[in-house]
């Protein structure tokens, strides 16, 4: 009886420690987090704060949250887009969101890089703002999704300026800035695309992977001079951009071929394939004698035919961008989500950052030891969505 007594009292004493120690740990890991995400706030302000800051699209959604987050850390932002209204509207809202005393007033630079020839004086104004760069954040690209032989040579010439001519003719003209400092870090936000290639993205696969190869080289080159290289690939970005600019490279995820958000960033100059936007169908209906739905393009990207819609033409492509199902299933990641990261990765001088699902970064391994299954894998899927 004595031994069962002393078994009682014991179960009793660890039934209380484990009532104490279950919301001690609970206390404990949430002062930890709380720690950490006030030490993560701490180093992005000393990281930004009086620090020339280029950021490129800046009307785009992802543009737009890492304005918001350089300008409140105390940043000297220089603000690039194509429209000098949004810029401008953009500019005051961050001056109304801020205290004038503790951040500096906006800089604003037109920049479009479907126009190479303007470039050269684009440069002499952004280094002209405050007479030297600190970090240079290239953001924003051109999508069209087409099947190869409906993408046309000029629309391919489009598509690599923007994605690639242009950010690399930004980056080496700023570049002997950086080297007579010493110092400098340029951040390239890239898509998930620059690792692993998807059907009916030929062209815009192509730029990325050629960008990434590019800064992949130039972060080798250009270490001695003390600056530093970080390419931040990402898949979907879940916000949409306003649609004057072009969204931040909002890649779709790797996983199932036949999806696609294809946002229209930006209009190229030779869109004699489409009058609506590129990406929604470059291929001329009229061309093929099939239906539409035969084309490979994925059909649930193509509306019901104009005819059936009393709503004028331009109206129906307009839902099939995003609709809700595609949406809700793929949420994406947040421009908040995507700023902050740009942020740490300033500070930790990360070279490479992959931003995506698990399936996507399995895929992403898997292309590189197993290309096979992968091109299997893509083949079917493309077979599967002609047949839809």
């Amino acid at each position: 009886m004595e031994d069962e007594s002393a078994l009682g009292e014991g179960a009793l004493g660890m039934d209380w420690i484990t009532v104490l120690l279950v919301p001690a740990v609970v206390v404990i890991t949430a002062g930890f987090f709380y720690l950490y995400s006030s030490v993560l706030r701490l180093l992005s302000k000393t990281t930004v704060r009086n620090k020339v800051v280029v950021i490129t699209d800046a009307l785009s959604g992802l543009g737009n949250e890492c304005a918001k987050t350089f300008h409140k850390g105390g940043a000297r932002v220089i603000l690039c887009g194509k429209s000098w209204e949004k810029l401008d509207s953009l500019s005051e809202q961050l001056s109304d969101d801020c205290d004038p005393a503790l951040t500096f007033p906006p800089k604003l630079v037109l920049i479009d890089f479907s126009d190479m020839e303007s470039l050269p004086d684009v440069i002499s104004e952004v280094l002209e703002c405050y007479g030297c760069l600190d970090v240079l954040i290239i953001n924003g690209s051109m999508k069209v999704k087409a099947p190869v032989q409906d993408m046309s040579l000029e629309l391919d010439k489009a598509i690599m300026d923007i994605n690639y001519f242009g950010p690399i003719t930004l980056a080496k003209g700023i570049l002997p800035s950086m080297i007579s400092r010493r110092g400098g870090h340029i951040v390239l936000v890239n898509s998930i695309q620059g690792k692993l290639a998807l059907p009916f993205r030929s062209t815009y696969a192509a730029s990325k992977h050629a960008v990434q190869a590019f800064f992949d080289c130039l972060r080798s080159e250009v270490e001695e001079y003390g600056i530093s290289v970080s390419t931040i690939s990402h898949s979907f970005i879940s916000s949409p951009a306003p649609a004057e600019e072009s969204p931040a490279p909002a890649e779709e995820s790797p996983a199932p071929a036949e999806e696609s958000p294809a946002p229209a960033e930006e209009s190229p100059a030779p869109e004699e394939e489409s009058p609506a936007p590129a990406e929604e169908s470059p291929a001329p209906v009229d061309e093929s004698p099939a239906p539409a739905e035969e084309i490979p393009a994925p059909a649930e990207e193509i509306p019901a035919p104009a005819e059936e819609s009393p709503a004028p033409a331009e109206e129906s492509p307009a839902p099939a961008k995003e609709s809700p199902a595609r949406a809700s299933s793929r949420p994406g990641i947040s421009p908040e989500k995507m700023a902050v990261e740009i942020v740490q990765t300033l500070s930790s001088k990360k070279k490479e950052v992959v931003m995506a699902n698990s399936i996507s970064k399995v895929a992403i391994y898997a292309r590189a030891f197993f290309p096979n299954l992968v091109f299997s894998v893509m083949a079917a899927g493309v077979k599967s969505s002609a047949a839809n």
